[in-house]
């Protein structure tokens, strides 16, 4: 069963993600629309489960399948779980890519990552150390332990501990992705470790949950939450100061490549493999290395000179 645009008049391309109502997935659903618009005959079809599991997106895959969408570009909630369906899907005809959050090479034609994973790392670290001139204990409030792209990024953070003297990682714990999860783990990174100075939360959920955790200890200023997060829902942290500075790509633009990079796979002009150069719009082109993987865009740091600009984007 093919699924070639040419059969139809508007191609439709599923943007799923981890899980609806976070608000970093709705700005790239933005940027998603915005390639739609001017590329003129794509329909996205924004879609997810509830709540950040495999189990979830493997519906929502399914459910795709059975529309015989065009393309499938997906931030993944689990590497290899996603794989057999992705599969069925490729095998009929069904352009794949994840975004964002990976899944394994043989699940998907290419992975676009919204940033190098090794610049990410050391970013998420530095955040922190940067504010600790005398070093410090700091932990680590992840998404879910299966989540494909924090792991990634604090094993990336892990490799150049050294460059970093004096800051000690004490913990690393997961928030799932959920608010009030990510909440209580950071109330007890605080309890159990009394001389923290920072937090890191790799994830736009945990670093609100954390800052706000932090504000409501009445320990901002002493504890700096750090990671990546949103400027819309970061400013009031940065202005609490619970949080001096925070990175993160820019979401719209994220969505907006993952489509444009799903219409050029499906469309058939170009093929995902080493060494390709794939355009991505107005975001340039991405070029895919020996996994058929490819970097956006550096991080931006954002802080109190700058979030009031960017606060009310994204």
């Amino acid at each position: 069963m093919g699924t070639s645009a040419m059969a139809q008049d508007n191609m439709r391309i599923a943007l799923v993600v981890k899980a609806l109502g976070i608000g970093f997935f709705e700005a790239a659903a933005k940027g998603a629309e915005e390639a739609a618009a001017e590329l003129g005959n794509v329909e996205v079809i924004y879609t997810g489960p509830t709540d950040t599991t495999a189990e979830g997106q493997i519906e929502v895959i399914n459910s795709l399948i059975a529309q015989g969408v065009d393309a499938i570009a997906i931030s993944a909630n689990d590497t290899d779980a996603l794989v057999p369906s992705l599969k069925k899907a490729m095998q009929r005809g069904i352009t794949v890519i994840s975004w964002d959050s990976g899944v394994a090479e043989e699940g998907r034609q290419m992975h676009l990552n919204p940033s190098s994973n090794a610049l990410i790392g050391n970013m998420i670290i530095k955040l922190a150390a940067d504010n600790l001139p005398d070093g410090g204990q700091v932990a680590v409030l992840s998404a879910s332990a299966t989540a494909t792209n924090q792991n990634i990024w604090i094993e990336e953070m892990n490799k150049v501990m050294g460059d970093y003297p004096g800051i000690e990682v004490v913990a690393t714990v997961y928030g799932d992705d959920l608010a009030d999860k990510s909440y209580r783990e950071a109330q007890g990174l605080m309890q159990s470790y009394p001389d923290l100075k920072a937090i890191i939360a790799p994830t736009s959920v945990g670093i609100v949950a954390a800052a706000q955790a932090v504000a409501d200890a009445g320990k901002a200023g002493e504890i700096n939450v750090t990671g990546l997060g949103l400027p819309s829902e970061m400013a009031g942290a940065i202005e609490s100061g619970a949080s001096k500075s925070f990175a993160i790509w820019n979401p719209i633009d994220l969505g907006y490549s993952a489509t444009m990079i799903a219409y050029n796979l499906a469309k058939g002009d170009v093929t995902a493999e080493p060494g390709a150069t794939i355009p991505m719009g107005r975001m340039g082109d991405v070029t895919l290395d020996d996994t058929t993987s490819g970097a956006m865009a550096d991080p931006f740091v954002y802080d109190s000179s700058n979030i009031d600009e960017f606060k009310s984007i994204f």
